[in-house]
């Protein structure tokens, strides 16, 4: 009966994404799914992309719940140290230290590079990398380095960063005697658009942030698959998910007129997070590896037949963004 529920929740879309799917589905939430026993992260170390507020910002609270020290990295050294603070005050006892902040525009990949050395230096391993950082854009821009903005933030970086760090994550593999675990925030717009090997700058026809975001989010789900193969001798698994609709500066500040018609349903930041969480502190036996999940479940990539690559486009966006991060 709840699997059924799910299943209908998820299809209906509006039910499902809102606030009204998590309440219910969290109902059933028992066994591998139930919430990660407290301390699950004691001794872990994570690094949090846009945690400077929303989805980020409940992330890493998530994190530092469950005993991780969690760096938060952001483009603002203001930005981070608000989050900081907003952190220490909604987590009682929690020393500073558990929250260093780091600064890096994860769109600039001599940026995502330079940070990634020094970064290694000062963490001899991590266990959780969230790639969550991201935007909607009301036009098209480009990077210092002539990159689309949005395929810069939601893949190109995030494919650097991962690859940069996979030394630092295999150690925290080796550390924990678990595996590591890459978590991408990804977005149920991917439904809509298919993988655009043709054009991933955007540069034909007209450009829309809308469509630039779920485009980018889509390549987010193979980029997923493709990583989740590469290191899988590693031990570092790597996972997609949609947080649903959640009430986000983002959301709100980039689509009004969404946040207001849906404003009474809308996720709280902690609830859109909650997946993200999990499956940092899940079994790996329950996850695998490469999968898209939405709500502690894993879920299709895809719902319309339109929006199928095939094997030779997942190759060829492979090589295309592999020549982009160099």
């Amino acid at each position: 009966m709840l699997s059924m529920l799910d299943t209908v929740l998820d299809r209906a879309v509006v039910p499902g994404y809102s606030r009204i799917g998590y309440l219910l589905r969290r109902r059933g939430w028992t066994g591998p799914r139930a919430d990660p026993a407290r301390g699950a992260l004691i001794g872990r170390t994570a690094l949090v992309t846009g945690a400077g507020g929303g989805l980020g910002e409940a992330v890493a609270t998530g994190l530092v719940r469950l005993g991780a020290t969690v760096h938060l990295l952001v483009r603002s050294a203001e930005k981070g140290r608000a989050a900081q603070d907003r952190i220490l005050a909604a987590v009682p006892g929690l020393s500073r230290s558990r929250l260093p902040v780091q600064i890096c525009d994860i769109g600039e990949l001599a940026q995502v590079r330079s940070f990634a050395t020094r970064f290694a230096t000062e963490v001899d391993a991590l266990d959780v990398l969230v790639h969550n950082a991201g935007l909607l854009p009301e036009r098209r821009s480009e990077t210092g380095e002539g990159n689309e903005t949005t395929l810069a933030v939601h893949v190109l970086g995030p494919l650097l960063l991962t690859r940069l760090l996979a030394d630092t994550l295999a150690a925290g593999a080796q550390r924990s005697g678990t595996d590591s675990r890459v978590i991408v925030m990804s977005s149920g717009g991917m439904y809509a658009q298919p993988l655009r090997v043709d054009d991933l700058q955007f540069e034909r026809g007209d450009f829309g942030g809308t469509a630039a975001y779920a485009r980018t989010k889509r390549m987010q789900v193979v980029m997923t698959g493709l990583l989740a193969d590469e290191l899988v001798s590693r031990r570092i698994t790597v996972h997609a998910l949609h947080p649903g609709w959640a009430a986000t500066p983002g959301v709100t500040g980039s689509l009004p007129l969404f946040g207001k018609l849906l404003g009474p349903v809308l996720r709280t930041p902690a609830q859109g997070a909650d997946t993200a969480v999990w499956l940092a502190a899940a079994p790996s036996s329950e996850i695998g590896s490469g999968r898209f999940w939405h709500d502690r479940a894993p879920r299709p990539a895809h719902y319309l037949s339109r929006t199928r690559e095939s094997a030779e486009d997942r190759e060829r966006f492979g090589r295309e963004v592999d020549r982009l991060t160099g």
